[in-house]
């Protein structure tokens, strides 16, 4: 069966609404080329701009490498649908975690959930991520843990998971997988790619049987602050602009 079709929203849509429709897609389509996806399941989301507390979400049974701005579904923070062109519906689990985070947080505009491999299998290691390379230094004294409650279907853990959280940008959610949050799709993208990598580094180098070197803790305060100051310059959108042209190669489409 192929998926659904799905006509053009861009006409009735504001254009920056269209924008970040179009960003949003392309790093569904993003997260299937690297390999990112737990098939149809995990979910990302960006606030709709505006004064109504709307946001985007993936339909829920399209793949990540079938997702298109025009796909994309609108709701509000309290669940009402606004808007799903292919009928599909959403992802309850996706609804009560990106929900909770776009209400509690607005600055946090975008919100990135992966179940990798190397993800889930870093969120079951009671020592969490280690820093042990560049990657993981970028989340020094920066990322929070979730303890596992099951099946993310019910409203009541939201505060449990919002207290967990605080103000990072990182969240390991024990048993379970990776989120990221950014102030863009840009930022939250360069997050969860330095996590992603960060989890992947560390199951390799525990599975190589050899013992650990962890950096110094001046070391890694120093790396994860260049990193901040590198975001702060706007660096992350090169490493955007970078994957959007490889995309673009690879896989288009995503602006439909």
């Amino acid at each position: 069966m192929n998926a659904p079709f799905v006509s053009s929203v861009h006409e009735r849509v504001s254009t920056e609404e269209w924008q970040e429709r179009v960003k949003l897609a392309a790093i569904y389509r993003l997260a299937a080329l690297l390999h990112w996806t737990d098939h149809i399941y995990t979910h990302f989301s960006v606030r709709v701009p505006g004064d109504q507390p709307h946001f985007l979400i993936n339909p829920y049974g399209l793949t990540f490498d079938e997702i298109t701005a025009s796909s994309l579904v609108k709701l509000d923070i309290d669940g009402n649908i606004i808007d799903d062109p292919t009928g599909l519906g959403i992802n309850q689990a996706g609804f009560v975690i990106h929900s909770a985070i776009h209400r509690a947080r607005p600055h946090s505009r975008a919100v990135l959930h992966t179940h990798t491999t190397a993800g889930i299998a870093v969120s079951a290691q009671k020592h969490g991520l280690l820093t042990i390379s560049q990657h993981a230094a970028r989340f020094h004294n920066r990322l929070a843990y979730h303890t596992y409650e099951g099946i993310a279907l019910e409203e009541a853990e939201q505060p449990r998971l919002l207290a967990d959280f605080g103000q990072r940008d990182a969240l390991i959610l024990r048993n379970h997988g990776l989120l990221t949050t950014g102030r863009d799709l840009e930022e939250a993208f360069y997050n969860l790619y330095y996590l992603e990598r960060a989890s992947a580094a560390q199951v390799a180098a525990l599975a190589g049987g050899s013992e650990i070197v962890t950096l110094p803790e001046a070391v890694a305060e120093k790396a994860a602050r260049q990193f901040e100051a590198a975001v702060a310059a706007g660096r992350h959108q090169l490493h955007w602009d970078a994957y959007l042209r490889q995309l673009n190669r690879e896989n288009p489409g995503y602006a439909q």
